[in-house]
Formats: C-alpha cells, sequence, structure tokens
C-alpha cells in the first residue's frame, strides 16, 4: 500500500508550529515492518540545533500498560496460571475479604471491575510502597463489578501487582524477560533513566520545583512515588521497539524468539469484551475514535502524547510518538491530530 506520507508530514508539521508538541515521530508497518516513517520538530525548543530524530527516547506513559501490564498478563495467561474469569480472592490472599476480592482480571482489563476512578496514591496512602500498595488492593469500590464501563488507572496497578504475585518477580523483571528482551526492545525500560539515555529523552511537563522539563524521570507522578516502575506508567522507549512489539502482534511468527504473549492473547484482547455496555472495550485496547470495533482499528494512548494503533484484520499498525505535554495538559489539540493521523495511516 501507498501511504500518504506528504499529508502525514504536513499534518504533524502544523502540529510543530501550531506548537501542539515541540516534535514528533511516526511510523507506519504492515507484516512485512516498517512501511514509511518520520520525525519533525526539536527535542527540546531550548535547543533548537537539536532535532527530533527516530532513536529519541519517549515517556511512554499510559502505554506502559500495554508494553508491561496487557503483555505480562497475557503471558501469564498464556502459560495457564491465570484465568480471567474467576474472582481474585480465590487465588490472591491479599484481597480476601476486601471489595476487590469479588472482582475479576477480565473485569480489570475492561475497566468494568467498580475501582475508584483515580489513583490519588499521595493523598490516600501516604509514601510508604507497602502502605499504597495495601491501600490501593483494600479500598472501597466505586460500584459493584460489571455494571459498567468506566476508565480508571487504578485498573493497570492491580495488575501490575497481580502480576508480581503471579509470577514471584517484580513487574520491570518479568515485562523485560517474557516481553522487551525476547522480541529484541533493547531501549524500553522503566526509568529514572541513565544520564547517557536521558540526554536523548525527550522533555515532557515543567516541574515547577525544580524549574525544569521533566526528563529521563516518568511524568505520572504514581510512578515516581513507586520508584519510577508501576502499572501506570513508568516506561520509556524508542519507535523501533514499538514497530517490533506491533510487529510481533500481526506477525507472531516473526520474532527471533517467542515473546511471553502470544497471538491467542491479542486475539482475544483485541475483540470486544463488554457486551451490551458503553463505550466499547477490548482488554486494555478499545476501538479506535472515528471507528467501530468491526472496523478492527484499535488503540491505546499515553497522556504525555505517545500513541499507538493496530489493525489485525488489515495486518497493519502505526505510531506517533509526541511530547506534547511540553507545552500543556490541553488534549484536544493533540486528538485532532490523533484522528486525522489515524485515517491516513488506516482508511
Amino acid at each position: 500500500m501507498t501511504y500518504r506520507t506528504d499529508r502525514i508530514e504536513q499534518l504533524l508539521g502544523q502540529g510543530v508550529r501550531d506548537k501542539v508538541y515541540p516534535g514528533a515521530v511516526w511510523a507506519i508497518g504492515d507484516a512485512v515492518g516498517i512501511s514509511a516513517s518520520g520525525t519533525t520538530g526539536v527535542l527540546d525548543p531550548d535547543e533548537p540545533d537539536a532535532p527530533m530524530r527516530l532513536d529519541t527516547v519517549f515517556d511512554a506513559a499510559s502505554l506502559t500498560k500495554i508494553l508491561a501490564v496487557w503483555s505480562s498478563i497475557g503471558a501469564l495467561w498464556e502459560d495457564g496460571k491465570l484465568d480471567l474469569d474467576i474472582s481474585l480472592d480465590t487465588f490472591w490472599p491479599e484481597v480476601i475479604g476486601y471489595p476487590l476480592g469479588a472482582a475479576t482480571a477480565r473485569q480489570l482489563l475492561t475497566h468494568t471491575a467498580g475501582l475508584p476512578l483515580r489513583a490519588q496514591l499521595k493523598n490516600l496512602y501516604g509514601t510508604d510502597t507497602q502502605d499504597i500498595r495495601d491501600g490501593v488492593l483494600h479500598e472501597a469500590s466505586h460500584r459493584q463489578p460489571g455494571e459498567a464501563v468506566e476508565y480508571t488507572d487504578r485498573a493497570a496497578l492491580v495488575l501490575g501487582y497481580l502480576a508480581e504475585h503471579l509470577s514471584g518477580e517484580s513487574l520491570s523483571r518479568i515485562s523485560a524477560e517474557r516481553t522487551w528482551q525476547p522480541l529484541g526492545m533493547h531501549s524500553t525500560r522503566f526509568g529514572p533513566l541513565p544520564v547517557e539515555v536521558a540526554a536523548r529523552c525527550a522533555p515532557t511537563e515543567l516541574d515547577q520545583d525544580i524549574d525544569t522539563h521533566l526528563k529521563g524521570v516518568a511524568h505520572d507522578f504514581s510512578a515516581r512515588l513507586l520508584g519510577g516502575a508501576c502499572g501506570i506508567a513508568g516506561v520509556f522507549t524508542v519507535l523501533d521497539d514499538l514497530a517490533a512489539f506491533l510487529h510481533y502482534m500481526i506477525e507472531p511468527a516473526t520474532a527471533p524468539a517467542r515473546a511471553g504473549f502470544g497471538p491467542a492473547w491479542t486475539a482475544e484482547s483485541l475483540t470486544v469484551q463488554t457486551g451490551a455496555l458503553e463505550p466499547v472495550r477490548g482488554l486494555f485496547w478499545h476501538p479506535a475514535p472515528g471507528t467501530v470495533a468491526s472496523d478492527d482499528v484499535w488503540v491505546h494512548y499515553g497522556f504525555t502524547g505517545t500513541g499507538m494503533w493496530i489493525s489485525p484484520r488489515q495486518r497493519r499498525w502505526a505510531l506517533l510518538l509526541t511530547n506534547k505535554l511540553y507545552y500543556t495538559r490541553d488534549r484536544q489539540p493533540l486528538t485532532d491530530i490523533r484522528n486525522t493521523f489515524r485515517g491516513l495511516a488506516f482508511d
């Protein structure tokens, strides 16, 4: 397929000129690999001679939920260590006797578990990591499991803890061993980043306390509070690593070594799992805005300005990585660009 790269470049370049983001890196791929890619803008407006590069390191933000949590839960499911449809209190001692125990892993993955809608870890539980874990796992429910689809970052945090319980390893270790290393994602890791790697990182939001833009440390406060690694956020990555991840999802036989999750997990995840409830969800993936589930274009976004799309039916995928948070938390300007980019990549 011939992609409209001139229109993509025009679209993303206008985003730089409109100060939606300092710069962007993008790619579109298919069953063979990367079909088209490019960059626009700069790494940091304070350093205008340093352009965005294909190997720029990005704070993946909520893409952590896919790269670490979704993939690790998938590996455990593929191994037969997790049944998605039995209540958590039947096999997880930490949640016995608490509201979370009545929920299932599938409900967590579809945001139907009835959890409180925001984590707000420090304000609720203090700064001790065990107190935070206990608080999150023992918190009262917002509603009964299965009643409604309501996005909450707690779901990923809980699933990260679940992956650690079932594997006996940290989330960072199981992610690296079961997914990142087998797929050759050698630049993907939880932060904070070493100084030499942080130098290639796209800066995000201005930290008022230190009067500088965050670079090489997670923007997400919960991730920083938990040492840089948790199910909500904390992963840093590059375009080539994400391309390898998405390519494996549509062509699993091409991986140099089999990742922990496989085609069965991808197929299960990229289908409607929420029945008649709205909005429609798969397992941590959802239909791209402007599409319906039957269009088979699924997406996951990151708050810092990252996003990835995949369509198993079309056997295509797309990536758009920006550091829009450098300028603003306003989502609408980037939302418009994302939707147009998706159309150019898949329509």
